[in-house]
């Protein structure tokens, strides 16, 4: 009886001190809202005002273009935002300071620790993906239009690309050092966004098999055709051809568990000794 009095007692205390700790970071990124926007969605608002706006009214993209796009920036901006926001904070937590200290001297287990900070992440992404809708409609203006009937498979691919941007975050923060942060942005960051399905639709890309076959490799290719299924209205009648639906949430559920068990064991290893 002792000894389960003793485990509850742990389990509540554990608990209290994750709520705690997640409370915490909700309470500072709702300060930070505005930054945390701003560097969120500066660089895919402008992606969309040229890519889905200007060119389209100079005759440079095709009318239906914006279609195809606008699920794509949804993707990345949900994607950069959870994997930014948990990388970049792990990256200086785990430096000379060693702030991630302050937290695992809370009574809980370390993996935990890692958890919030998906949690958090993943809350950060999924915010970012959903503020693109008014502000797309905004600046599409009449071309901006979202299909209504698969609203709850849009709400699952928006979680699980910012679930997906964490796991990623979580394993890059606790692999890069401080000094490589740069690189980081350089040599993952770029070929992430082009060649993640962003600004196309996978299959299109039947005629170049070596440059479709490459953006499988990308995870931002399955959130961007996910979200392309989910929200691309008929044409002329038809739906958009997407990557089977069936096939990407396999790739997401599965890369998410891969990824967070990898990011998991490292941060284990950077913050156990």
């Amino acid at each position: 009886m002792n000894n389960t009095r003793y485990e509850s007692s742990r389990v509540r205390l554990a608990l209290d001190a994750f709520v705690a700790m997640l409370h915490r970071d909700l309470v500072v990124t709702g300060r930070e809202f505005i930054q945390f926007l701003v560097q969120a969605l500066m660089q895919p608002i402008f992606f969309l005002f040229i890519f889905g706006k200007i060119l389209p009214s100079i005759g440079l993209a095709a009318q239906g273009f914006t279609a195809l796009l606008l699920p794509g920036i949804v993707a990345l901006s949900s994607m950069l935002a959870s994997l930014q926001g948990v990388t970049l904070p792990l990256v200086l937590d785990l430096g000379f300071a060693r702030e991630i200290d302050d937290r695992l001297l809370a009574p809980l287990p370390a993996w935990l620790v890692a958890m919030e900070k998906l949690l958090i992440a993943s809350v950060r992404g999924t915010i970012a993906g959903l503020t693109i809708f008014p502000v797309g409609a905004l600046i599409l203006g009449h071309s901006f239009g979202v299909r209504t009937d698969r609203i709850g498979m849009l709400a699952l691919m928006i979680v699980l690309t910012a679930a997906t941007g964490a796991v990623i975050g979580l394993l890059m923060g606790t692999v890069i050092k401080p000094e490589q942060i740069s690189l980081m942005f350089t040599l993952i960051f770029t070929p992430l966004i082009f060649t993640g399905c962003t600004y196309y639709p996978w299959p299109a890309l039947n005629h170049i098999r070596w440059f479709q076959a490459i953006t499988m490799i990308n995870p931002l290719t399955y959130c961007s055709e996910g979200l392309r299924y989910a929200m691309v209205p008929p044409i002329h009648g038809h739906d958009l051809p997407t990557m089977a639906i069936g096939w990407v949430l396999v790739a997401l559920v599965v890369g998410i568990a891969l990824c967070g068990f990898a990011g998991t064991r490292t941060f284990l290893k950077r913050v156990v000794s």
